[in-house]
C-alpha cells in the first residue's frame, strides 16, 4: 500500500500538467469541447444597455420643513440618467423580437442593444409581465440570427446547459453547468415561477441572457440568483421557455396576459390541520371561499375541499396553487384532485380570465398623487402593487417606485385596495412599511 502512495502521486502530478495544456488529440480521437455549440448560438444573445432619468432627492424637499427655516418652497434635488446593463435573446429574426426580463428593461426611457459585432442598435418595448419577469423588445435590423426555442419540460436534472451573457458588462459571457433541480418557486413572494435551477455561473448583468440546452436549444431565461454578495455562488434561476412562450405569444397576439383564475380565496394546511378537519393529508390549499359564477364554482369544489394536484402536479399550499393557476391561459382546461371528507375526487374547470383592478393615487392619498395601485384578483396575501410612479410626482419625490409593495399602513397590514383606501383615510401623515425585492423599507408620506 505504501509503494502505491507514490505512484498515485506521480499520476496526480502527471495529469495536473497534461491540463494545464489540453491536448487536442488523445489516442487520436478529439477532445470533448462546447466551442461548436458556442459559435452555433453566440450570435443570438444581445447585450442591453438601459437609460433612465431618475429625480434626485434634496434633504429639504418637503416645503413646510423648508418654510420651517425660512427657506423658498421648492427642493433643489435635480435629474440625473441612470444606466444599466443586461442581456437578451433573439428569437424571431425576422421581426427583430427579442426575449428578455421584465426587470431589465423596466422604467427604461431608453434601450439599445449591441450585437455579438458590436453594432449598436436602438429597441423599444412590446410588452412585459412583472409577474413572470419575462419582456418582449423589439429591434430593426435585418440579418439577425435567432436562437430556436426548445421545449423546456424535457430539461431533466443532471442535463448540461450553458449560460451566455453580459455579466457585469463582460460581453457574450459563457459559463457551463447542469440542471440542478426543477420546479423551483418560492424566490419572490409576488411572482408566478416554476424555475429551472443551475449551477452555470449567473451573475448580474447575465438577466435576460440564454439558458442552452446541449441541442443548442433555448430552454430558459436567466433571472436571478441567490447570493449574499450579489455574485454567483453556484445558484441560479432561469424562468423556462415554456413560460417565456406564453407570455410572449399572448404579448404579441393580444398586447397583454390573460392569465388564468379559478376563482377560489385559499389557504395552506398541513398534515396537523387537515387532522383536525378529518382529512389524511400532507399538505395542500384549504378553500375558504368561492367566488360566485366563477370556474371554481362550475367545476363543483366546495368551501373546505382542499386541492392536492393540479394538471398532475402536487400542490404543497397556497401559494403553489397561485402559481400553477397563474401561469396557465384564461380558457384553458385542467384537471384538479382534491379532498372532500377525507376522500379523493377530481374534476376539470375551465378557468377564467384574472383581472386587475387599479386605482390612482390621488385618489387615496394627496401625498401618493401621481402613482397608481393595482391588486390582481390571482393574489392572495401578498400586499398592494405600485403599478406605476411617474417622475416628479409626489410619490416619485418620496421615494416610491414601480413595483413596489405596501404591505402595511401605519402599522396596519393592508391586502387590498380597499383596506389600503381605509386606513390611509384615517390619518394626515402615512407611514408605509413597502417591499422592494427582497429589501424592507419604510416611507413617510404627507
Amino acid at each position: 500500500m505504501r509503494l502505491l502512495i507514490p505512484a498515485l502521486f506521480m499520476t496526480l502530478v502527471c495529469a495536473a500538467s497534461a491540463a494545464a495544456g489540453l491536448p487536442q488529440m488523445v489516442k487520436g480521437e478529439p477532445v470533448a469541447s462546447l466551442a461548436p455549440l458556442v459559435e452555433q448560438v453566440s450570435a443570438a444573445v444581445v447585450n442591453i444597455r438601459v437609460s433612465q432619468t431618475v429625480t434626485r432627492r434634496d434633504s429639504f424637499d418637503d416645503d413646510a420643513f423648508r418654510r420651517f427655516f425660512g427657506l423658498p418652497d421648492g427642493g433643489s434635488g435635480g435629474a440625473r440618467e441612470v444606466a444599466s446593463a443586461g442581456s437578451g435573446v433573439i428569437v424571431d429574426a425576422k421581426r427583430g423580437y427579442i426575449l428578455t426580463n421584465h426587470h431589465v428593461v423596466a422604467d427604461a426611457d431608453k434601450i439599445q442593444i449591441s450585437l455579438i459585432d458590436g453594432s449598436i442598435h436602438d429597441a423599444e418595448i412590446v410588452g412585459s409581465d412583472a409577474a413572470t419577469d419575462i419582456a418582449v423588445i423589439k429591434v430593426d435590423v435585418k440579418g439577425l440570427t435567432e436562437m430556436p426555442i426548445g421545449d423546456s419540460t424535457k430539461a431533466r436534472v443532471g442535463d448540461f446547459v450553458i449560460a451566455i451573457g453580459n455579466p457585469f458588462g463582460l460581453s457574450h459571457t459563457v459559463t457551463s453547468g447542469i440542471i440542478s433541480a426543477l420546479g423551483r418557486s418560492g424566490i419572490s413572494r409576488d411572482a408566478y415561477e416554476d424555475f429551472i435551477q443551475t449551477d452555470a455561473s449567473i451573475n448580474p448583468g447575465n438577466s435576460g441572457g440564454a439558458l442552452v440546452n446541449m441541442d443548442g436549444e433555448l430552454i430558459g431565461i436567466n433571472s436571478a440568483i441567490i447570493s449574499r454578495s450579489g455574485g454567483n455562488v453556484g445558484i441560479g434561476f432561469a424562468v423556462p421557455t415554456e413560460i417565456a412562450s406564453s407570455i410572449m405569444t399572448q404579448i404579441l397576439d393580444f398586447g397583454e396576459i390573460r392569465r388564468g383564475l379559478l376563482g377560489v380565496n385559499i389557504q395552506t394546511i398541513d398534515a396537523e390541520a387537515a387532522k383536525a378537519l378529518g382529512d389524511s393529508v400532507e399538505s395542500g390549499a384549504l378553500i375558504t371561499g368561492i367566488q360566485s359564477g366563477s370556474a371554481a364554482e362550475h367545476a363543483g369544489l366546495q368551501v373546505g375541499d382542499i386541492i392536492v394536484e393540479v394538471n398532475d402536479k402536487k400542490v404543497d399550499g397556497a401559494g403553489e396553487l397561485r402559481n400553477r393557476i397563474g401561469l396557465l391561459r384564461s380558457g384553458e382546461q385542467v384537471n384538479i384532485k382534491y379532498l372532500r371528507d377525507n376522500k379523493l375526487a377530481s374534476t376539470q374547470a375551465e378557468l377564467g380570465r384574472a383581472q386587475s383592478q387599479s386605482v390612482l393615487g390621488e385618489e387615496i392619498h394627496p401625498g401618493l398623487a401621481g402613482s397608481v395601485f393595482a391588486v390582481s384578483s390571482t393574489s392572495s396575501d401578498s400586499g398592494i402593487t405600485i403599478e406605476e410612479v411617474q417622475e416628479g410626482t409626489p410619490a416619485a419625490q418620496r421615494g416610491l417606485r414601480t413595483g413596489d409593495v405596501i404591505t402595511h399602513v401605519n402599522r396596519v397590514q393592508v391586502q387590498s385596495l380597499e383596506e389600503l383606501r381605509e386606513v390611509a383615510s384615517r390619518y394626515d401623515i402615512l407611514f408605509l412599511n413597502v417591499r422592494r425585492g427582497d429589501r424592507a423599507l419604510m416611507f413617510q408620506i404627507r
